[in-house]
Order: structure tokens, then C-alpha cells, then sequence
């Protein structure tokens, strides 16, 4: 059962807080959804989950238009292509993965066209591995001052990937550098930065991400299982 599955999660969230010193209510539990259905998210967001994370344009605004819920918070957290930001940037809640300058000034564009401000998340590559994505951590600082003349967005924080390692404490250096460039970028006291997120930790290692920071966890197979079909 998907509530069951969102409770047993809840549980490792409070524990990982507890040991860390911090509230529960710190750390937001993302439910990523990517390729399950509009019936599985239902049952998730019956279950108390208003925060929705999807990787594909083309699904989520099936999803979106299928579920038309006003209390789902949607979240884009895949690798978002500029062409792409049209369809979202008058709704979207969060944007997690902003990696390029090309993109963040395509969202700020739109979000001229739409009259409101869009939060969105540098991701940074921590793991330096050439298949993911991401701004190189030593150019993250020179990144967000570069979006300073973006009045149409708003840098809420920064994401990154772990390690996709059996052991989970090895994402502690990256979970910890993540930490310590949004303190570090937060410090900028820039207009357009509020630094207010860490988007890191998944299933595997979500209790190491919370330990070291994290304000958003990314969960997926822990709520509805593993994948069985592919987008």
C-alpha cells in the first residue's frame, strides 16, 4: 500500500531529524512519480503528499491535466529543455534542475510573459561524473551571480545527485558540499537568491541528505515501488 510505504518513510525522516537535531517539518517528502499513474499519485496525495516531482514535460502535463488538482504542488525535476519551459512556467511550483544560463533566462522570460516570479534550483554536480548533469561546484558561486539581472526568477536553493554507491555514507561528501555552497552563495546576499533549499537524498540515501541538510527529499521507489515500465 502506498500509504503504508509514505509511512514508513515519514518514520526514516523523523529518525534522520532526530539524530541530526532538526524538525520534521523541516524537510519536505517529494514523491517522484515518474512513469506511475495518475491513480498511484491520487492515493499519494490522499495520504497527505501535496508535493509532486516529475522528470518529462509530456507526462506531467498529462498528469496535470488528467489528476486537475489545485492542491498538487507540482515539481520539474528532470533535465528541463528551454523549449519546454513555456508549458510550465506559469504554474510550476519548484524547477529543480537549473543548469545552464540559456535556461534560467528562458524561465525568466516567460515568467515576464506570465507575470510572476518562478523558484528554481541550481543543480550542481558533486560527483564530477561526465553523465550527469549540472553546474561544476567551483563555478557555482560566478553561475548565480550571472543570474542576477533575472528578475523573473528566484534561485530558492541549490539540488544534486548522489552516488549511486551500494553505501550511502559515501554521498555524505557530496550532500556536505552541496550544504556548504549554499551557505557560501547564500552568503552573496544577492536580490534574486534566497538559498532557502537542499534538494539531495533519495531512497537509498535519504537519511545521510537530511543529516547534512537537505529541505527536500526526492522518493521514489521507497513510496511506489520499483519501475517496471520505462517513459
Amino acid at each position: 500500500m502506498i500509504s503504508e510505504n509514505i509511512r514508513a518513510v515519514q518514520h526514516r525522516i523523523v529518525a534522520a531529524c532526530k539524530r541530526s537535531g532538526r524538525a520534521p517539518s523541516d524537510v519536505t517528502l517529494l514523491a517522484v512519480s515518474k512513469t506511475f499513474s495518475e491513480d498511484e499519485i491520487r492515493q499519494t496525495v490522499d495520504a497527505g503528499l501535496v508535493d509532486i516531482g516529475e522528470n518529462y514535460v509530456q507526462e506531467l502535463l498529462r498528469k496535470r491535466d488528467r489528476l486537475h488538482d489545485p492542491n498538487i504542488r507540482w515539481h520539474f525535476i528532470g533535465h528541463l529543455q528551454s523549449n519546454k519551459v513555456k508549458y510550465i512556467a506559469d504554474w510550476i511550483y519548484l524547477i529543480h534542475a537549473v543548469d545552464s544560463i540559456s535556461l534560467a533566462e528562458e524561465v525568466n522570460k516567460r515568467a515576464a510573459v506570465t507575470g510572476r516570479i518562478v523558484d528554481v534550483l541550481v543543480e550542481v554536480n558533486t560527483t564530477g561524473e561526465s553523465s550527469k548533469f549540472g553546474v561544476r561546484p567551483e563555478d557555482t558561486l560566478d553561475f548565480v551571480r550571472e543570474l542576477a539581472p533575472l528578475h523573473g526568477v528566484c534561485i530558492s536553493g541549490l539540488m544534486t545527485l548522489g552516488a549511486f554507491l551500494p553505501d550511502p555514507e559515501q554521498s555524505r561528501p557530496m550532500f556536505r558540499l552541496l550544504r556548504q555552497l549554499r551557505d557560501n552563495t547564500a552568503a552573496l546576499g544577492q536580490r534574486n537568491v534566497t538559498m532557502k533549499h537542499l534538494s539531495m537524498g533519495m531512497t537509498g540515501d535519504v537519511e545521510v541528505a537530511i543529516e547534512e541538510g537537505a529541505t527536500i527529499v526526492r522518493i521514489g521507489t521507497a513510496i511506489f515501488g520499483a519501475r517496471a515500465r520505462q517513459h
